[in-house]
């Protein structure tokens, strides 16, 4: 007889509770969320059946506190805790709490999570199972002379890496002895901050591997099977931003190969429930690189060939009760591919980004799937991770799916923050991708200046863009109009447009436009714009003799145009803009709200420009700021520890 779930809180926000509130409704488990101050009107909240407020809005201060979620299970009676994946899920102690409590865990083992939460422990628990490994050594306790031996002994290039953490954080390329001591040190810092733990090692790093993953999944009655692998080889700064499933370049005999190897490490730690194996795959050979004991952001390409629910599964499985025969038995069938769209400015070194969504909507479409934390209006706080959504595509081929997950990313309406979309479109139709010949190093080749660019790159596509905002603001003009004899934007003076100047893709233009008594449009475009129908948030028009329809949504100045070649934004300019107060061209801004962590210098020391000034620390990340100029540093208005607003200036630099 299995244990009742069925009143269960997830420990977790965003897209995540949200998926396991969908899966835990059509079970008849009643929902409950834990929602930190700065969530309280988040989209996720919302959905839950009960809501707990457990105070703060930083992680420390709310979902990391798990003596916080404990005691609020207890207070609404919940029989199950489900951790997501990030927080708390990989942590032996917090498991063992909730257990303590006489609560269901809904995942591995505690005795698990420990052995393979540490990655250095895993990689000894898996070399003993006779699973290839790459060499690696601790960097605890060592000084800077026996790093640099260790250094060499594992050979450059190489990875610091965090023992306890994953996502991208806590890991650093080293290409060579004089960065090393830096890098140990800065990852160390972010350990930290993002997992309690400032363990790292160094590992030997593979410039042109592949990065496969085997979702394995194990019972309490001798179950352990392999679900089939996942390719995540596109990354950025070690994170993943594309994963797919079946992965191009694995064969039936290398899948069966990782298969076994996966199980085999879930078997040597008695596990239970969804676990990650992941493998760096290079030259036909393949090395274990860490065991994720936790459902993985990815989880929706496994679900999508195979049509399994994972959630429901973990479950299943924390009841007591045997893994299905569908699971058991697995098929494959067709091709996923999920794409991460963050709010983050990949031409600016990744950089997050904050602020207000204004608009976000994806159309429906046969195969498609959106697992988002985010609705119109919602509002991207520097204290939680920059994801927005994970967009899946599915269809019977790889090209399908890259062509149906490209087409509905360019045709989503994404307004009021930049976001990698463009970036993520252009990864899908490149000829390397296509070709099934990306690597982890994918990014580090192409120039994401180029990727990340805006997709509507002829000039025409711009124009017909300009042509919709300039159409829709007369048109909401004249819906505006008093006297109604006379129409909106009429002159007297036909020969004078009333022009309007915005700032574009490509720069500073002016537009000219004016109404006449019967209410046609005249405009410096006309000529290449016939207009067929006009309302305030949609125009349509032909030009060289196709009719396409434009989408606009005006927000004050600014104009979000969503057009057959993808998205526009433009920003009316202030006819009577008020002047700026100098400033100081060596004037080093902070891009974003957070904290300071790092002050490397002080007023009247020179430097180089693109000499590190300042670290930030925002969305879980460090961000190293450098100086824009070379000079004397003349002021230095923060001091470590800061919290510093977007754009406040940190350090003034004169030449």
């Amino acid at each position: 007889m299995g244990s009742p779930v069925s009143r269960l809180l997830v420990a977790n926000r965003g897209e995540i509770a949200r998926r396991i509130f969908r899966t835990a409704r059509a079970m008849g488990i009643e929902t409950i969320a834990v929602v930190s101050d700065a969530d309280r009107g988040a989209p996720f909240a919302a959905e839950a059946d009960r809501v707990v407020l457990i105070g703060g809005e930083s992680p420390a201060d709310s979902y990391l506190r798990g003596d916080a979620i404990v005691s609020a299970a207890r207070r609404v009676d919940a029989d199950s805790v489900h951790p997501g994946y990030g927080f708390l899920a990989e942590n032996a102690a917090f498991a063992r709490m909730v257990e303590d409590a006489g609560l269901i865990w809904i995942g591995p083992p505690p005795n698990a999570i420990e052995s393979m939460g540490s990655k250095l422990e895993s990689k000894r628990l898996i070399a003993e199972a006779a699973v290839p490994t790459l060499p690696s050594i601790d960097c605890t306790g060592l000084s800077t002379d026996e790093l640099a031996v260790a250094a060499e002994e594992i050979g450059f290039p190489l990875l610091v890496k965090a023992s306890a953490g994953g996502g991208g954080k806590g890991m650093r390329i080293v290409a060579d002895p004089a960065g090393l001591a830096d890098a140990v040190a800065a990852a160390g810092r972010e350990a930290q901050s993002a997992f309690g733990d400032a363990t790292v090692f160094l590992e030997r790093y593979l410039e042109r591997s592949r990065h496969i993953e085997i979702q394995v999944f194990a019972d309490d009655h001798g179950n352990a099977v392999s679900l089939f692998e996942r390719e995540c080889s596109i990354q950025r700064r070690h994170q993943k931003i594309i994963e797919e499933s079946p992965s191009p370049v694995i064969d039936e005999t290398l899948r069966k190969a990782m298969g076994e190897a996966a199980v085999a490490a879930a078997r040597a730690v008695d596990y239970r429930g969804a676990g990650t194996v992941e493998f760096l795959f290079q030259d036909g050979e393949f090395y274990f690189l860490e065991m994720n004991t936790r459902l993985q952001v990815e989880h929706p390409v496994t679900e999508a060939i195979t049509g399994l629910d994972l959630v429901r599964l973990q479950i299943t499985v924390a009841r007591g009760e045997p893994l299905p025969p569908e699971a058991l038995e697995p098929m494959s069938i067709g091709h996923a591919i999920e794409a991460r769209l963050y709010a983050e400015d990949a031409a600016n070194g990744y950089l997050p980004v904050t602020g207000r969504l204004d608009r976000f909507r994806f159309e429906e479409a046969a195969g498609l799937r959106v697992d988002s934390g985010v609705e119109d209006g919602a509002v991207i706080s520097i204290h939680y991770d920059p994801m927005l959504a994970k967009v899946i595509a599915w269809a019977d081929s790889r090209r399908e799916a890259a062509d149906l997950l490209a087409r509905s990313l360019t045709s989503a309406q994404i307004h009021g923050s930049t976001t990698n979309r463009d970036l993520l479109v252009r990864i899908l139709g490149h000829p390397e991708f296509l070709a099934g010949q990306a690597d982890t190093s994918f990014l580090e080749r192409h120039d994401p200046v180029h990727l990340a660019a805006p997709l509507p790159e002829p000039e025409q596509h711009q124009m017909a863009a300009l042509a919709a905002a300039v159409w829709s603001r007369g048109q909401a003009a004249a819906d505006r109009r008093v006297l109604t004899s006379i129409p909106a934007g009429f002159r007297n003076n036909r020969s004078q447009l009333d022009t309007t100047t915005f700032d574009g893709p490509d720069g500073e233009i002016t537009v000219g436009i004016a109404r006449d008594r019967a209410g046609h449009w005249t405009s410096n475009l006309v000529e290449e714009f016939d207009v067929v129908a006009v309302d305030s948030d949609e125009v349509t028009f032909v030009h060289d003799r196709l009719m396409d329809r434009y989408r606009v949504h005006q927000v004050g100045p600014v104009y979000h145009v969503d057009g057959p070649h993808g998205y526009t934004r433009l920003v009316e300019r202030d006819r009577f803009p008020q002047a700026l107060p100098d400033e100081a061209a060596g004037s080093l801004h902070a891009p974003m709200p957070g904290k300071v962590i790092t002050v490397a210098v002080v007023a009247g020391q020179e430097v180089a420009e693109g000499d590190l000034l300042v670290v930030m620390e925002a969305m879980k990340m460090e961000h190293s700021l450098k100086s824009p100029i070379a000079g004397t540093v003349s002021t230095v208005r923060v001091s470590v520890g800061d919290q510093v607003e977007a754009d406040e200036i940190l350090v003034v630099v004169e030449e």
